[in-house]
């Protein structure tokens, strides 16, 4: 049975053209993919965060626990801080990004957050293969800098995730799956 497994294994990668992990090279566009990706995330963090009442900013599942404000607040202090501390690309200079999370109100952390998302789309744009391909450090492992946005999307996915089933626990629908 195992040996039929992997024969069939063998036979859908080369049907489908699918090469093993290993054998991939590094994409030519990760620039436009990540941009395509993080547009279509953002998208969802900035429709969600409208659509959540100020009332509900406050709320939180349970004790010790991030309240919505802080998740969306959390979200642009880190699509500020690895542009920052990873590539060197630094925030405005009206952005202190290491006490984001403190801020509180749905209209401040929606300005925050989505001043967050379009510093990210707007230098992540302009950056040269030299500088997507050059070796940074990001969490004592030294990466491409094309590594660290991919954490940057991984990073807000999870927190879209985190802030879906807030909105749902609420009565909530996300405004994308209406």
């Amino acid at each position: 049975m195992r040996r039929l497994s992997c024969c069939a294994l063998i036979v859908i990668v080369a049907a489908f053209g699918v090469q093993p992990v290993g054998a991939q090279s590094a994409p030519t566009d990760y620039r436009d993919e990540f941009l395509d990706h993080f547009e279509r995330s953002s998208y969802k963090m900035m429709t969600l965060s409208e659509a959540v009442p100020e009332t509900l900013y406050d709320w939180r599942p349970g004790e010790g626990v991030m309240p919505v404000a802080q998740v969306y607040a959390h979200i642009a202090r880190y699509n500020f801080m690895y542009l920052a501390e990873n590539l060197g690309i630094p925030a405005p200079d009206d952005v202190e990004y290491a006490t984001l999370e403190e801020i509180s109100g749905k209209g401040e952390v929606t300005r925050m957050l989505a001043r967050s998302v379009e510093h990210v789309k707007e230098h992540v744009s302009e950056m040269s293969e030299e500088e997507l391909t050059a070796m940074t450090t990001l969490y004592g492992q030294q990466v491409a800098g094309w590594a660290v946005l991919f954490q940057l999307i991984s990073h807000m996915n999870e927190h879209v995730g985190q802030s879906v089933a807030y909105a749902r626990m609420n009565g909530i629908t996300p405004p994308w799956s209406r």
